[in-house]
């Protein structure tokens, strides 16, 4: 009798084959719920307090409902725009265009610098853009310094502020109650942030992850208790007022006889010493990007870049974990630190206030954003999310909105950040073959 074959069911690849309506279907009502909890209080109950000081509210089903419907409706499109690329394997940005970006990032770093060098020039008559840039960079400087310990390192750290406020307070009581200059100040208060970067470092060396995120979570909010409650020397909640400003290698910036506008023979403006805070946290912020991209390339940044790709595989090469983790600790304390004590001396007072939770969400939100280990993706991201605060402040009530939206959509399209670059600074290349004339010649 002959025998017929039969065809033989291949079972596809899992992920291979597109999702059916019913998956699609469920993923947007899903995400549909997801909106309807958050929204529920955010959008659909508004309250303000009365005339007579009673909670008024009123409902806005209205507006929830398009809310929900949006996010439903978008959840398909998002969907089905992702199986049709998979389905013709269309790469949202293209090989070429991502040439394209890294051979135009060359000339976006030179361009930048230039013109945040003329920005005081430029806007010398606008005091508003003038501080707006002081901001950007000192956040920037932030960034740059959180990003040797989670870029880098790998380390998850949450209470990167404990080291801006450790820096802020050894120079605001060194100047006032010593009477030091800010130029001795500075360098003692990243010496005092790298010392409890240190302390830091110790109680978590055999902590990674989400538990390693809760230790420093924790530290930060401690070092901003102390300083809550330790009224003595901190000031407690008033915190300390009257911080020197720093001076032009003692030369004051002031209206006064001895000041640096009478001694060049120059009218005296409040904006002198605008411009000489916005050239100094520049060349903090240069020196930042310098000493990172030169400990990038040591043996220690080596050692960082190996703990972050894989801490069983760098401890079995030899290398100590407990050294490495705690040089990236206090480089990147010591930054803070560095940012800081300039905080202190631009504001002239600080207190506990400023040195929240938020203010470490913020810096690492820049870092993860910008592209972790990328020192011009954290340049644009702060210039992003600060500049992009300030456009939206007449929208308060939908600035927090759009700017998680952007958020997730970043997280989308650009899950490395806006400029991802994890890269290892040494690696190994092609293999060669060796001859035996190689050999004897020492090649």
């Amino acid at each position: 009798m002959a025998m017929t074959e039969q065809p033989i069911a291949v079972p596809a690849r899992k992920g291979s084959r597109a999702h059916g309506a019913s998956f699609i279907l469920k993923k947007s009502l899903l995400s549909a719920l997801v909106a309807l909890i958050l929204f529920s209080l955010m959008i659909g109950i508004r309250t303000e307090a009365g005339p007579t000081g009673q909670l008024v509210f009123w409902t806005r089903f209205r507006d929830l409902a398009m809310l929900v419907v949006l996010v439903f409706a978008g959840s398909i499109l998002v969907e089905l725009f992702r199986q049709w690329l998979a389905a013709r394997r269309v790469s949202i940005i293209p090989q070429t265009t991502r040439d394209s970006f890294a051979k135009l990032g060359r000339f976006v770093a030179p361009l930048l610098l230039i013109f945040t060098f003329l920005v005081p020039v430029i806007f010398y008559d606008q005091r508003y853009i003038l501080d707006l840039g002081i901001l950007v960079l000192t956040y920037v400087m932030l960034g740059w310094g959180l990003n040797v310990v989670v870029g880098l390192a790998g380390l998850l750290d949450l209470g990167y502020v404990a080291f801006y406020a450790v820096g802020a307070y050894s120079y605001a009581l060194l100047a006032t109650t010593f009477g030091l200059s800010f130029w001795i100040c500075l360098p003692l208060a990243g010496i005092l942030a790298a010392f409890w970067g240190m302390l830091l470092g110790f109680p978590v060396l055999r902590l990674k992850g989400d538990y390693l995120a809760i230790v420093t979570l924790a530290f930060g909010e401690i070092i901003r208790l102390i300083l809550l409650n330790w009224q003595n020397v901190t000031g407690g909640p008033n915190g300390i007022s009257g911080v020197p400003r720093p001076t032009f290698f003692g030369i004051p910036l002031n209206a006064t006889d001895d000041g640096l506008a009478a001694k060049l023979g120059i009218p005296f403006s409040p904006t002198h010493r605008v411009v000489f805070l916005f050239y100094i946290i520049l060349a903090l912020a240069l020196l930042t990007n310098w000493v990172t991209i030169r400990l990038r390339r040591l043996p220690i940044g080596r050692a960082w870049e190996a703990l972050r790709e894989d801490e069983v595989a760098c401890r079995s090469l030899g290398i100590n974990t407990t050294t490495t983790k705690l040089t990236a600790f206090a480089t990147g304390a010591m930054f803070g630190g560095f940012a800081g004590a300039f905080f202190a001396t631009r504001q002239g007072f600080i207190s506990p206030e400023s040195f929240t939770f938020q203010e470490s969400a913020l810096v690492l939100a820049i870092v993860v954003l910008g592209g972790m280990g990328s020192q011009l993706g954290v340049a644009l991201a702060a210039l992003a999310m600060i500049g992009g605060f300030e456009l939206f402040r007449g929208f308060e009530q939908f600035r927090m909105l759009v700017f998680g939206g952007a958020m997730v959509l970043l997280m989308i399209w650009r899950p490395r950040g806006l400029v991802g670059h994890r890269d290892p600074t040494v690696f190994l290349g092609a293999p060669t073959t060796i001859s035996s004339s190689m050999v004897r010649e020492g090649r």
